[in-house]
């Protein structure tokens, strides 16, 4: 594997493992590769981590091409259909009606490549993009000009601006901004007979038109038909087609002729590719209008206690200025409150809230926020519509309620069991003055399936999603999505409304398009495609499909039929296994209910805060993705991968084995798929299977091989530098021999600390006492931190004791799989702690990943009161300290913000994971420090994983990301409290200089 410019780079050689490809496509793939310079990947597990997306279907591709540039997507065009194989470009997979989802399709992945922003013009205020590029990217590199793009969707911090042109994306202001085809001006498209066309306004029956139609080519006779097509249905078009902010259902035909700023009739193909979800062309280029960015905003949650209420009150919130009006109902709250990474942000919701209407007011409408909101409060509040208020001014409070409505659409996949609150007609759009009638109709049509749904998003715009709970693992659930489906599909008619508002066509609702727009407009539609794709190569059976109802399309069977109940992910023959575990998954529903809460959002491709997904981050790899694990690990429960795969080299190695272990998506997924545990439990089922390899024994065993290096050091140390030492140890253990290894003290912390007698505390006048736990770091490599520890707990007046009999916490063991090893351990340490944490002792560590070991993984790995009781007096020394409030008695001068300099913190990923990471920059700010948080993920040490010689280059990629968050931090020096983290970015420069531990820093300050 070969790092450039922080990503990897695999091939089949760099892994050992071949990547064969399904002989179906071996053809196929061999002349793409020779046509092609991206990657091409036609293997059996591409196919499988291609074959969903966010939605409820699955269909497996041919193949992925990952072009690099416009060459490369017309070549791969032409020989995929050379092939007769179709063809599917594809942002992140985010999508939610099965837009990025093809049977039998190459699909074109342009988010690894043509991810690029190839001009700002801040005068004009456009944009020229490449289609990969995720939205959240090109606001960061437009925030310098005072710009953004103003379709916001709530995927936008992972999903690509290009797929927001194929399904004409927005979010939540669209209510002040609209939608992505009023900000599409231009677009560069690939058509399927590799021709390249530039889609930009054109005068019509001007020289400029009169040129371009005048000629025999495929632009020509496209622009010829559009015209036709507008034309003699111009009377349709006025009728059909609802007057709404969001219509994104079928091909814009009302938006593709218009009147120019200059009073001109124009075409403007652009709008057309805008919403047609791959079906017409390959968009490798799009030119953007951009908006100013408001300076300040703010925002009032109404509270109702009604749904009904909450509606009725959008029509009135509308009659205000504001940029934004979102809904949330009581699941949305519930579901939240239950979720380990969303509770923190309900606990401003008042008890008794049954719907929300969120509102935003931004400083271009308003000069003052106050006024603005005080306003809405009398209108609301007074007049009895809403019974409280929670009022955001900060961005920090605002931040905080967006992250709620937000992660809506993922928490309500996370619910319990099989019946899930899915996607398929959750985005139907009314006028907002129907909305309230609208609710209660729907509510007789879930009434009449024996079911319900919950609510939330763009009220404002009158876009509700409205997920029924049905379980499409049986016959009967599927068949109550269709008759559904049927019924809301007419009550939106009845409403003037648009099947579709945000989340497009796709395999969910392009089988009832024709009941929307009629027979001719259908016909139009058909026209259109076939104008663009003559022999419908491009995605077909989306927006459009072939019903038999008249000759337009090519005399094959692509595009033939659109039956939502088709393709499903999980249908009626469904089948998983549940496996017999070692670890507790009773909380996760079973170790397969774990596995399948992965719905394919795609919120471990984000960049942003969170620590997931650190893998992703560094090598662009879908299969490195929590989405990409857990598809693969579903396939194989599944019977899609062949049953003895879980256990081939090829599946641990890449699937398993690069997973770090961060836990970060126990909390960063919103419907809590905790890879970590699940890898830890496969693994373990492997070494059952296969046996345990000589350096996972070795690195489970870490705390012995230690202890002997403490006994011999220093030539312990000395050794390993001995010309030759680096390479035995590869060859014998392949550990890294370009990694830094600990350095060993011969003092010990447990010498240490009996040396000085004990605590200085005395155990009668102590109000607390605590076991201080010697991990095997701090022990034996870094006692300094220990000592640190010990010297600012007792200046806090705590009694400490540092055990002589516990055991290694079994983290080591446990992060290689080796669960019966760990379970041992757990088992010694809570034996030897039960009887003095029921006596008022509390279990204090250093290392955060012990801590959380105690914290987190005993309780899955033992059963009892005894565990729970360790498990819930176990602290990190930093969160020990701020939870106690401890350090408001440390004896410290001056407590002045940055009167003891400024300290860059990186916090670690296990303690990030479970929400305990903020004790330690509070402690570090109240004893004088200007502490600034870096938005850091893993380090990539990952305990042993950054000493592999197969890992090293992988674990470097992931520590740059952390070096430059730590080179653009305005702190004097750098703090972290894992050792791991602590060597990484020692390592970094080959110093070997070890930053300190965070409570290192405080007890510089006694």
């Amino acid at each position: 594997m070969t790092i450039e410019d922080g990503a990897a780079t695999w091939s089949a050689t760099e892994l050992d493992q071949p990547r064969p490809d399904v002989a179906e496509y071996r053809e196929l793939a061999s002349e793409l590769r020779s046509r092609v310079d991206g990657r091409v990947e036609f293997d059996e597990y591409t196919q499988v981590l291609y074959a969903t997306d966010g939605s409820i279907y699955s269909a497996r591709p041919a193949g992925v091409v990952y072009p690099t540039d416009i060459d490369d997507v017309q070549s791969a065009v032409e020989v995929a259909t050379n092939h007769g194989v179709p063809i599917l470009p594809r942002g992140t997979g985010s999508s939610l009606a099965g837009q990025t989802v093809g049977p039998g399709c190459v699909v074109l992945d342009v988010s690894r490549h043509m991810d690029g922003v190839l001009d700002i013009d801040p005068e004009e205020q456009t944009a020229r993009i490449q289609p990969g590029v995720v939205q959240d990217d090109l606001d960061d590199e437009l925030a310098d000009y005072g710009l953004k793009f103003a379709p916001d969707p709530a995927s936008s911090n992972r999903a690509t601006v290009g797929g927001g042109i194929g399904n004409n994306s927005t979010g939540a202001h669209s209510v002040r901004y609209g939608i992505t085809d009023a900000y599409t001006d231009a677009v560069t498209a690939v058509l399927s007979d590799g021709s390249v066309i530039d889609a930009r306004e054109v005068v019509i029956d001007s020289p400029e038109w009169e040129d371009i139609v005048s000629k025999d080519d495929r632009e020509a006779h496209i622009y010829r038909t559009v015209r036709e097509v507008v034309e003699e249905n111009a009377d349709e078009i006025e009728t059909r087609y609802p007057d709404l902010k969001r219509r994104v259902t079928g091909y814009n035909l009302d938006r593709v002729v218009y009147e120019n700023t200059d009073g001109e009739r124009v075409m403007n193909l652009a709008k057309l590719f805008v919403g047609s979800e791959g079906t017409l062309g390959v968009i490798v280029e799009a030119e953007l209008s951009l908006v100013t960015v408001p300076e300040e905003t703010a925002l009032a949650l109404y509270c109702f206690d009604d749904l009904v209420k909450a509606m009725q009150a959008v029509p009135v919130a509308l009659e205000y200025d504001v940029s934004a009006v979102e809904l949330m109902d009581d699941e949305v709250f519930r579901l939240a409150a239950d979720s380990d990474g969303y509770a923190q942000y309900v606990e401003p919701i008042p008890e008794g809230t049954e719907a929300a209407l969120m509102l935003e007011y931004d400083s271009e409408l308003h000069a003052d926020f106050e006024e603005a909101i005080a306003a809405t409060n009398d209108r609301f509040l007074d007049d009895g519509e809403a019974f409280a208020v929670v009022e955001a001014y900060t961005d920090e409070e605002q931040a905080d309620i967006w992250k709620l409505r937000k992660a809506a659409i993922p928490l309500l996949m996370g619910m319990d069991g099989d019946p899930k609150p899915y996607p398929f007609i959750e985005d139907a759009t009314v006028p907002p003055a129907e909305l309230a009638e609208y609710v209660q109709k729907f509510e007789d049509v879930l009434h009449n399936h024996d079911t319900s749904a919950a609510y939330f998003a763009h009220a404002g715009s009158g876009t509700l999603h409205i997920r029924p709970i049905l379980n499409l693992k049986e016959e009967a659930g599927i068949e109550a999505m269709h008759s559904i489906t049927d019924d809301v599909t007419d009550l939106v008619l009845e409403h003037n409304g648009s099947f579709s508002g945000e989340h497009g066509d796709g395999m969910a609702r392009t089988e009832f398009t024709p009941k929307m727009y009629g027979d001719d407009l259908w016909r139009a539609f058909k026209e259109v495609k076939t104008a663009f794709d003559p022999e419908w190569w491009m995605h077909p059976g989306n927006v459009v499909y072939r019903d038999g109802s008249d000759d337009v399309g090519p005399d094959t069977d692509r595009g033939v039929g659109a039956d939502m109940r088709e393709n499903l992910r999980y249908g009626a023959a469904y089948q998983s296994i549940e496996p017999q575990t070692t670890l507790d998954f009773s909380e996760e529903g079973g170790f397969s209910h774990l596995v399948e809460l992965c719905n394919g959002c795609g919120t471990c491709r984000q960049t942003g805060e969170e620590v997931m997904c650190p893998t992703y981050r560094a090598s662009k790899e879908e299969v490195q993705t929590t989405r990409g694990r857990a598809n693969l690990l579903r396939s194989a429960i599944s019977g899609d991968l062949p049953e003895e795969e879980i256990h081939s080299d090829r599946f641990q190695s890449e699937v398993l084995d690069l997973c770090i272990g961060c836990k970060g998506c126990k909390s960063d997924c919103p419907t809590g798929v905790d890879m970590a545990k699940l890898k830890t439990e496969v693994k373990h089922q492997h070494h059952e299977k296969a046996g345990v390899d000589l350096r996972e024994r070795l690195f489970a065993n870490i705390d012995t091989a230690s202890k002997v290096g403490s006994m011999l050091a220093p030539v312990s140390n000395w050794a390993t530098e001995i010309p030759g030492a680096r390479t035995v140890m590869q060859r014998l253990f392949g550990i890294a021999p370009e990694r830094e290894l600990p350095r060993f003290r011969r003092e010990t912390l447990r010498h240490w600390f009996a040396a000085r007698g004990g605590s200085s505390i005395d155990r009668a006048d102590a109000e607390r006492r605590v076991v201080l736990f010697p991990d095997t770091y701090t022990n034996y490599s870094y006692p300094a931190a220990g000592k640190a520890a010990v010297e600012a707990l007792e200046a806090a007046g705590v009694h400490v004791v540092i055990p002589g009999d516990t055991a290694p916490s079994g983290r080591a063991a446990y992060s290689t799989g080796m669960l019966d090893l760990a379970a041992e351990r757990a088992r010694t340490n809570v034996d030897r702690m039960a009887n003095a944490v029921a006596n008022g002792w509390d279990i204090v560590f250093v290392e955060p990943s012990d801590a959380v070991m105690f914290q987190d993984e005993y309780r899955d790995l033992l059963d009892g009161r005894d565990v729970e009781l360790v498990a819930e007096s176990a602290y990190g020394v930093l969160e020990y300290l701020d939870v106690h409030r401890l350090d408001e008695s440390l004896p410290v001068e001056d407590r002045t913000s940055g009167v003891a300099g400024s300290l860059s913190y990186h916090g670690h990923c296990n303690q990030k994971a479970t929400n305990k990471d903020h004790h330690a920059v509070g402690v570090l700010r109240r004893v004088g420090y200007d502490v600034a948080p870096l938005d850091s993920t893993c380090c990539g040490m990952a305990g042993s994983f950054g000493y592999h010689d197969e890992h090293y280059d992988l674990s470097k990629a992931i520590g740059r990301l952390l070096f430059e968050e730590v080179d653009e931090s305005d702190g004097e020096r750098v703090v972290a409290p894992g050792g791991s983290c602590r060597s990484q970015l020692g390592d970094r420069d080959g110093t070997d200089d070890i930053p300190p531990h965070p409570i290192e820093a405080v007890a510089e300050r006694l």
